[in-house]
């Protein structure tokens, strides 16, 4: 199985959106919000990219999941990973 840059890449946008929803939640009535018309950037931001990394490492796990269930019914049959991938 190969590389799947998916992985590091949800969890970096998780952890990055958990740390701006922590901050956006701490600084809730900061004055530094009325620069954008009161609208909290961060905790919005910090949501998309949560959303995003969770979806990422989703997509992964279950393109993961998809590759070994297709190596197991290669296997059933008898074929090799490599021959069916080759016919």
């Amino acid at each position: 199985m190969g590389f799947d840059i998916r992985i590091p890449i949800g969890y970096l946008f998780t952890i990055f959106g958990a740390m701006l929803v922590l901050f956006a939640m701490v600084t809730a009535k900061a004055d530094m919000y009325q620069r954008s018309l009161g609208i909290n950037i961060n905790l919005w931001w910090g949501a998309v990219l949560l959303i995003f990394g969770l979806l990422m490492i989703f997509a992964a796990r279950k393109s993961q999941a998809q590759t070994q269930q297709a190596r197991k019914a290669d296997r059933q049959q008898g074929q090799s990973p490599a021959k069916s991938a080759n016919q």
